[in-house]
C-alpha cells in the first residue's frame, strides 16, 4: 500500500497506516532481495567503516565507557535509520512522491539545496574511507611508505623488495583485476555473497585477535586493560570526546540504507535487517576492541594493523600476525564495492540530476565507475597516510550524515507524522552530535598545536 500524501492531519490520525510502501522496491521495481542478504550488506557497510579504530578508542576511554558508548551509538544509529525510513515514500508537495533515497527525503524536507549538501557530505565521507581502505591494503601487502610507523608488507616479507611487490603495482593489480569486477555489479543484492564472506572474515579477524590475546596471556606478555580512563595519560579530560566521533564513524552506514532497502522483496523488512546488523556489529566491535586492547595495552595504535605487524613485544608468531593482517585486508576488499556503490550514486546525482537511473545507462555507469576508481587509486598512491583526515571526517561528515541530518528531517516534519517524543529525541541527537563533535575537533586541534610546540622545543635543544 502506498503511503498517503500529507493532508495536514495530526500524527495520530495516520498511526494505522503503513509508513513504507510494502512491495514497491523503492520505485525501481527491482525487489527480490532477502532479509539475510540485507543483513550481510548492512553489516558489511558498518564493520568496514571502523573496526580498525575500536581498540584505540578503548585505550582512550577504558573498557567500560567504550562498551557503553558502542551500545549507545548503536541505539542512536537504529533510531536515526528508523527516522529515515519513516519519511521514505511519502508524497512531496503537489502529490509527487519523493525519490526513495536519502537525498530524496532530504530534498523533500529542505529542497534541492538540502539534497545537494547531503550528496557532497556522503561523497567526501565515502571517498575518504575508500582511500583509507586502499592505503591499508597497500600497507598490508607492500608495506608503509614515508616516515612514521613503517613496516614491511606481506609480499615484501615473502619475496623481498621487487618491482612487482611495490605499492603502485600491487594496488593497480588489485584495483583492475579484483575490485573492478566487483564494483561493476549493478545490483547491491548481487553482493550479498561477498558481503557474507566479508562478515565471516571480520569474525575470523576477531577470533585471531582472541587467539593472539590468549597466547600473550599464556606467555605473560599481556596486561589486563583498564576498565576506566586514566586521566593522568590524557592531555585534557576533553580528549575523551575524541573517541565519540570514531565510534560514530564506525556505525555510519546510512548512505547504504535505501539502496539495500530498494532490493528487498518486502521493503518493511529493512528495519529488522538493520537491527540484526547493529547487534551483530556491536558484538564484533566490542570483542575486537577488547582483545586488541588486551593484547597491545597502552601501545595500541590508531591503525591496529601496525600493532599486529610489530607484535608489540608479545612474542606472537609472525604467521598469526600475517593471518590477522591478510584477513582484514581481504575484508576491506569485499567491503569496498558497497561503499563505491554509494559514492557512485551520490556523485551521479550531483553531476547528472534528473537523468535516468544510473544502472540503466551503461555508458554513464561504466565511465563514472572508471573515473572514480582512477581518482581513488591516484589518491591512495599520493597520500601515504590520512589518519588525521579520517579523524576529522568522523567529527564532521559522518556525525552529520548519521545523526544531524536524520534529526533535522524529523524536526522539519514536512508531512506532520512526527510525535512530540520523536522531535525531542531528534533534538537530543543533534545537540549531542554538535557538542561532542565540537569538543572533539577543538581537542584534536589543541593536541596538534601542543605536539608542534613540544617538537619545536625539542628541536631547539
Amino acid at each position: 500500500m502506498t503511503p498517503p500524501a500529507s493532508t495536514g492531519q495530526p500524527a495520530g490520525a495516520i498511526d494505522d497506516e503503513p509508513l513504507l510502501p510494502e512491495f514497491s522496491a523503492g520505485g525501481h521495481g527491482r525487489g527480490g532481495g532477502s532479509v539475510s542478504g540485507a543483513v550481510f550488506n548492512v553489516s558489511t557497510s558498518i564493520v568496514g567503516a571502523g573496526i580498525m579504530s575500536i581498540p584505540a578508542a578503548m585505550r582512550v576511554l577504558g573498557v567500560v565507557p567504550a562498551l557503553f558508548l558502542i551500545a549507545a551509538v548503536a541505539v542512536l544509529a537504529d533510531v536515526s535509520v528508523e527516522f529515515m525510513l519513516r519519511y521514505t515514500g511519502w508524497a512531496a508537495g503537489g502529490g509527487k512522491k519523493a525519490k526513495a533515497t536519502y537525498a530524496g527525503i532530504m530534498g523533500d524536507a529542505f529542497g534541492r539545496a538540502g539534497a545537494a549538501v547531503l550528496n557532497v557530505f556522503i561523497a567526501f565521507t565515502t571517498a575518504g574511507t575508500l582511500v583509507v581502505y586502499l592505503i591499508i591494503i597497500g600497507d598490508v601487502m607492500s608495506g608503509s611508505v614515508g616516515g612514521g610507523d613503517e613496516h614491511a608488507g606481506v609480499l615484501q616479507e615473502l619475496f623481498g623488495p621487487q618491482w612487482w611487490t611495490g605499492r603502485q603495482f600491487v594496488l593497480l593489480v588489485t584495483a583492475v583485476f579484483v575490485l573492478l569486477p566487483l564494483v561493476l555489479r549493478r545490483r547491491v543484492d548481487s553482493l550479498r555473497f561477498t558481503s557474507a564472506i566479508s562478515i565471516l572474515l571480520a569474525v575470523v579477524f576477531m577470533l585471531i585477535s582472541l587467539g593472539i590475546a590468549l597466547y600473550a596471556l599464556f606467555k605473560g606478555t599481556a596486561t589486563m586493560p583498564r576498565m576506566l580512563p586514566d586521566f593522568s595519560r590524557l592531555s585534557s579530560p576533553f580528549e575523551l570526546f575524541t573517541a565519540v566521533p570514531v565510534i560514530v564513524l564506525a556505525f555510519t552506514f546510512h548512505f547504504n540504507v535505501h539502496p539495500i532497502r530498494a532490493e528487498l522483496s518486502k521493503t518493511s523488512d529493512m528495519k529488522t535487517a538493520v537491527r540484526i546488523s547493529l547487534v551483530l556489529c556491536a558484538a564484533i566491535y566490542a570483542a575486537v576492541g577488547f582483545f586488541g586492547y588486551l593484547l597491545f595495552g597502552d601501545a595500541t595504535m590508531a591503525d591496529v594493523l601496525a600493532n599486529f605487524d610489530r607484535s608489540s613485544g608479545a612474542g606472537v608468531p609472525q604467521a598469526l600476525n600475517d593471518a590477522a593482517r591478510l584477513s582484514y585486508a581481504l575484508h576491506l576488499v569485499l567491503v569496498f564495492p558497497l561503499l563505491l556503490f554509494s559514492l557512485r550514486v551520490n556523485v551521479d546525482e550531483l553531476l547528472f540530476p534528473g537523468r535516468r537511473p544510473l544502472a540503466a545507462d551503461t555508458r554513464r555507469f561504466v565511465s563514472l565507475t572508471a573515473v572514480l576508481m582512477a581518482v581513488l587509486y591516484a589518491l591512495a598512491i599520493a597520500i601515504p597516510s590520512i589518519w588525521t583526515l579520517f579523524e576529522y571526517s568522523g567529527s564532521t561528515f559522518a556525525v552529520t550524515i548519521s545523526l544531524i541530518f536524520p534529526g533535522a528531517i524529523v524536526l522539519k516534519d514536512v508531512h506532520g507524522i512526527a510525535k512530540r517524543k520523536d522531535k525531542a529525541l531528534a533534538a537530543m541527537m543533534i545537540i549531542l552530535a554538535v557538542v561532542t563533535s565540537s569538543i572533539a575537533i577543538a581537542s584534536n586541534i589543541m593536541s596538534s598545536i601542543s605536539d608542534k610546540v613540544r617538537g619545536g622545543h625539542v628541536a631547539s635543544r
